[in-house]
């Protein structure tokens, strides 16, 4: 049997899948999902083979979804928007349904399904592609399961803690398990920059900089918080200023 998780914030969408999959005896539905905070609890809780999965979805994206999970099953966008079919494919997502689908075209995604059973996206080949284009919300998993999402603007700073980086927004400091390069090279290079080997600066929150060494400095954020520059982040602040 191949497990199948159905995500879509449309109950009729989750019907037409759920009746066209019910016409082949090889594949079982452990799961359906209103939302991206459901489908990230699910795929953990029944590790299914296959996610038909939605993109525009409230709170969490089918693509942040994604980025969220510790195992990625096969996967197959259903979708009414066509201009996220190249990014669908980046990702590697065995097939793109724009809706509405026909039952005969949801047949051929079974057999294409069934084809390639057992394969699935590679951890590094997921992360490259989820960085094709500036982050605009940042999410995070904390260890308790509970989902946290930051818009890149209210990011303040991002700080690295040994394996782990601390995101610095409105007071708080959120924990998410990745280096302080991977999440550098996936924000935007004209408002994020690298100022220190431990530090990335939302150059927006910057009041001033201060001469603290012979080559280093200090940038003073607008609340208050002091943060080192070394002297090649002093360079890639210069372009951006």
């Amino acid at each position: 049997m191949i497990r199948v998780v159905i995500v879509d914030d449309e109950p009729l969408a989750r019907d037409v899948v759920r009746e066209f999959l019910s016409a082949d005896e090889e594949f079982e539905i452990v799961a359906e999902c209103a939302n991206g905070f459901e489908a990230v609890k699910s795929v953990s809780t029944h590790d299914p083979d296959l996610i038909f999965l939605d993109i525009q979805m409230p709170k969490l994206d089918g693509f942040e979804v994604l980025s969220l999970l510790d195992k990625t099953p096969t996967v197959v966008f259903v979708t009414a928007h066509d201009e996220f079919a190249l990014r669908a494919f980046e990702v590697n997502a065995i097939d793109y349904l724009l809706k509405p689908f026909s039952e005969a075209r949801f047949g051929e995604v079974l057999r294409r399904v069934k084809a390639q059973a057992g394969r699935r996206a590679e951890p590094a080949t997921l992360a490259s592609a989820l960085r094709a284009r500036p982050l605009q919300r940042i999410v995070m998993r904390g260890e308790d399961g509970t989902i946290e999402v930051v818009p890149a603007s209210r990011v303040d700073y991002v700080e690295a803690d040994d394996d782990r980086i601390l995101i610095a927004s409105a007071g708080r400091k959120l924990a998410k398990q990745q280096t302080i390069g991977e999440l550098a090279s996936e924000l935007d290079p004209d408002r994020f920059v690298r100022i220190h080997r431990s530090y990335l600066l939302n150059i927006d929150r910057i009041e001033k900089l201060e001469l603290y060494a012979k080559d280093s400095r200090i940038a003073i954020l607008r609340d208050g918080t002091r943060l080192p520059v070394s002297r090649a982040g002093y360079t890639r602040l210069k372009e951006l200023l």
